[in-house]
């Protein structure tokens, strides 16, 4: 088994308006959107989804608002920790209201030595029994690896359905993962290099995005007419994709347009990220406006 191609929405967790607390009804609203629009799945508990900030009582919170809200969409639940007994917790916090729609735990590369990548991982497979996702996200883990050595230890994985490559320059790490491993490779960053990911390999897009309409019109454009009918749909959303991909305040920015598009309430954020200045939040509006189906 290995998870489907396509785009796998990476849900924000909407907060109450005091950051204090989820707000339910609003991920329950944004699961709706997602399912509605046709996204094969759903990456839940992700970095864009804040899950290092969340209690394990507000994560399992979660994942049960997202399994009621959707009737039918096979969910990726992401496991923040570094350490196996850790994860395992986290996993065991989780599973029991995942139920049978889970395709995948997303599990971070947390050692940059290929045999003991691979040694974690199985750990982590047999402990929880349940397929893994394998996310390599340096920025964030402060875990570099080559992605030869990334090939290495993956293919010592029976358990591993996908990775999730967003180490950068993330195309070529794309290309040489699709040409060394058997399973699915999937982009993120925002949708920062989507284009380019699925030109080499990547079998769709697994990334926050609060117009995701429009990394499901890049796919279906690629997997339909190619590279360049890709390029025509894509670069309309290009200016929003790279505006919202800023340092620190990606995050706020990507919340305030869930607001604007009516898909949250709030966009309060959890330390250490940042509440967008004025003149941005002005700027983001503009972008809206021009990029199709936003409003």
């Amino acid at each position: 088994m290995t998870l489907d191609p396509g785009v796998w929405g990476v849900l924000a967790t909407p907060l109450t308006a005091d950051g204090s607390a989820v707000d339910t009804e609003s991920l329950a609203r944004q699961v709706r959107h997602y399912e509605h629009i046709g996204a094969t799945g759903l990456t839940v508990l992700g970095v864009f989804g804040e899950a290092a900030r969340l209690t394990p009582t507000e994560r399992r919170t979660v994942v049960e608002t997202v399994v009621a809200s959707s009737t039918d969409l096979p969910l990726v639940i992401g496991l923040s920790a570094f350490e196996l007994d850790e994860v395992c917790a986290e996993a065991t916090n989780i599973l029991p209201a995942v139920g049978s729609r889970l395709a995948g735990l997303m599990v971070q590369v947390n050692s940059s030595d290929p045999d003991a990548l691979s040694k974690y991982l199985n750990e982590v497979a047999d402990r929880t029994d349940r397929p893994l996702v394998v996310q390599d996200y340096p920025v964030i883990s402060g875990i570099p690896i080559t992605t030869a050595d990334l090939i290495a230890a993956v293919r010592n994985v029976p358990a591993a359905v996908a990775v999730k490559s967003e180490s950068s320059p993330s195309p070529p790490a794309v290309a040489e993962l699709a040409a060394g491993l058997d399973i699915p490779i999937f982009g993120g960053l925002g949708g920062t290099c989507l284009l380019d990911e699925l030109a080499v390999g990547a079998a769709g897009a697994m990334t926050g995005f609060s117009v995701p309409e429009g990394l499901l019109a890049c796919v279906a454009a690629y997997k339909g007419g190619g590279f360049e009918k890709a390029r025509e749909v894509w670069r309309d959303y290009l200016p929003l994709v790279n505006f919202e991909f800023q340092a620190v305040i990606a995050l706020g920015l990507r919340k305030r347009s869930l607001v604007l598009r009516g898909l949250i309430s709030y966009d309060a954020v959890r330390a250490p990220g940042a509440v967008p200045p004025e003149s941005m939040l002005r700027l983001l509006a503009e972008h809206l406006r021009r990029t199709p189906g936003a409003l």
